[in-house]
């Protein structure tokens, strides 16, 4: 019983290099000052992962004041990627609302985020700080993915203009893909939605607090996406993706 206590509770962390079983590996300055905060001690036991799938056994061989050195154990090819890809493509909230958006669209299996600079967004990053906000956002990526058990790495892209990203999107689209914009002007119901996730995966675009405006709906609509209702009651923009996203993963088997 003890046994499964301690995998179960088993610290996890990412470390990006190409290790595999046997290998001693000097771990990066962030995980051993994590390894500090949590106490850890010489002969401790840790889940790492590298992002590209699977993760490995390890165990603490030296533990320094700045320093940890980890023996890299047996490999488990475990997966917990959801059936389909989705792309949350966000725009981007103030405070620490994004902060919050993407830890949790992390948790609950997306394959990557988009943050968008819209109209009304109350954001406004100069190129300095959104390279910051980058680096910011990849950080949450990896925690959460450390917290809640994946094994790949969902990508971050930085911070675009909506309608220079919309340029970017395949002018034809994917047949096997779905675009998806919440809008409170949609007439379109999440119910009338496919019951199995299409091949090419989900962009699920999200306005920021003010919501996006008619001109960069309309654009969007040209592009592809197809306006979506999530009913009578207009949600905030951190609780609308992750309710699309939640309610996506118990219609496709996501969980």
């Amino acid at each position: 019983m003890s046994n499964i206590f301690e995998r179960r509770f088993m610290p996890r962390f990412f470390v990006d290099s190409d290790f595999q079983s046997g290998d001693a590996v000097a771990l990066p300055d962030e995980v051993a000052r994590h390894v500090q905060v949590l106490r850890l001690t010489t002969g401790d036991a840790l889940t790492l992962f590298n992002g590209r799938g699977g993760q490995y056994e390890a165990r603490l061989v030296e533990v320094g004041r700045r320093n940890a050195l980890a023996q890299i154990g047996a490999f488990a090819s475990v997966e917990v990627e959801a059936p389909y890809r989705i792309t949350l493509a966000q725009g981007i909230a103030g405070g620490d609302k994004m902060d919050w958006l993407i830890e949790k669209a992390v948790e609950l299996g997306v394959s990557r985020v988009a943050p968008l600079a819209t109209a009304r967004g109350v954001v406004r990053l100069s190129a300095e700080r959104a390279s910051r906000r980058h680096a910011h956002w990849q950080g949450i990526v990896r925690a959460a993915c450390e917290q809640c058990g994946r094994n790949r790495m969902p990508e971050v892209d930085p911070a675009c203009d909506l309608y220079n990203w919309l340029e970017m999107l395949p002018r034809s689209g994917d047949p096997g893909a779905l675009r998806l914009m919440l809008s409170p002007r949609a007439s379109i119901a999440f119910e009338t939605l496919p019951g199995t996730p299409p091949s090419a995966g989900v962009t699920l675009l999200i306005g920021p607090e003010g919501g996006l405006s008619p001109e960069e709906e309309d654009a969007a609509v040209a592009h592809g996406f197809t306006p979506l209702s999530l009913g009578p009651r207009v949600l905030r923009t951190e609780t609308a993706g992750m309710a699309v996203l939640a309610a996506l993963a118990a219609r496709w088997g996501g969980w």
